[in-house]
């Protein structure tokens, strides 16, 4: 991905004209925005909030064309993670209702046929977990291998920490993306988890890409992150190259250390779409977890005309999505063909 190179001016990334010099260097150029540049963007008021999405969707159509990209996820172990990431009912350091579970065999393969069914190409296996143990490992070949004989989608996983064997299985098992988000900016993380470090993350990512697998790597907006936190973030993942990105916003889950924040306000979160648009013009902007009840109906129809090319259809892990028909017909209305399967080889 093309970045400004470093030591570029951005005195002229200023609220007033940022959007002129996005339209010349990412639109015009397909130069993703700066650090600084980007946190010009997150600091543009309401009244230009329109003109940015246009903006973004200019830019995505541009780079990435009209296609979108769809997805369903389940969790084949669920709850009991011993790690301490302060967003998520998973842990088992936090008092939630969510219980630590297993999914058989059977019921992912029809949780991913089920998923073909609404026209998604993906279909990623997530596990709570800090790393695949053996058990996990053999699981997750099973899995993959009975999908791979009985449903036409590419599998994907997220299953935390990798070792270099762990990495060379996965490939050779056949998932052609491995998800591992980054969460946060690297300055802000020590605030979100304790237990393992961003670096640990940054290393499995590594991993995956050299190993030949896609890469996806987002994170949460709205964790009590600064706008200068959100476009260090939207930078470090510029400088990772991902190709995808999934955009999740804090449903504030009850238990959890940030169980009392406030839902992130649409307006913050569709600039937020924008911003990680232009920073990332070429690359896999999805919609995930949260956006339910941060947008609402509306903004899903503004956020996929403000940069997302992709979306993840169904439920989350431990919280309700919208149903899979409406984001379908939102597609529809909006005359954006899905994404073919044949497109993702």
């Amino acid at each position: 991905m093309t970045q400004a190179p470093v030591g570029t001016p951005d005195t002229a990334a200023t609220t007033e004209d940022v959007l002129a010099l996005a339209r010349d260097q990412v639109l015009g150029r397909g130069i993703g925005l700066t650090r600084e540049q980007t946190l010009a963007v997150l600091r543009l008021g309401d009244d230009r909030l329109e003109p940015l999405l246009e903006l973004a969707h200019e830019v995505r159509m541009k780079w990435c064309g009209p296609e979108v990209e769809v997805e369903g996820i389940i969790s084949l172990k669920t709850g009991g993670c011993p790690e301490d990431c302060h967003f998520c009912s998973q842990s088992g350091l936090f008092q939630s209702p969510v219980r630590a579970a297993w999914l058989d065999i059977p019921s992912l393969v029809e949780a991913a046929k089920q998923t073909a069914k609404t026209g998604a190409t993906e279909f990623c296996i997530v596990a709570a977990v800090r790393g695949p143990d053996e058990r996990l490992m053999a699981q997750v070949a099973a899995g993959v291998e009975a999908i791979r004989n009985e449903v036409d989608i590419q599998v994907a996983c997220s299953l935390g920490m990798l070792t270099q064997d762990q990495v060379d299985r996965l490939a050779a098992m056949g998932v052609h993306r491995y998800n591992h988000n980054l969460e946060t900016a690297r300055s802000y993380f020590p605030n979100v988890v304790t237990t393992h470090s961003w670096e640990e993350r940054w290393n499995t990512l590594r991993m995956v890409r050299a190993a030949g697998m896609e890469v996806c790597c987002g994170g949460i907006l709205g964790m009590g992150e600064s706008l200068e936190q959100r476009a260090e973030f939207a930078a470090d993942l510029a400088a990772l190259e991902p190709d995808e990105v999934p955009l999740n916003f804090l449903n504030p889950r009850p238990g959890t250390p940030f169980g009392d924040l406030e839902v992130l306000p649409a307006a913050d979160a569709l600039r937020a779409v924008a911003a990680f648009r232009l920073a990332l013009p070429r690359t896999l902007l999805r919609f995930a977890g949260g956006r339910e009840i941060t947008l609402g109906d509306l903004g899903a129809r503004q956020g996929i005309l403000g940069g997302i090319n992709a979306v993840i259809v169904g439920n989350y892990l431990t919280t309700l999505g919208r149903p899979a028909e409406q984001d379908l017909d939102l597609l529809g209305e909006l005359e954006m063909p899905i994404k073919a399967l044949n497109e993702t080889f």
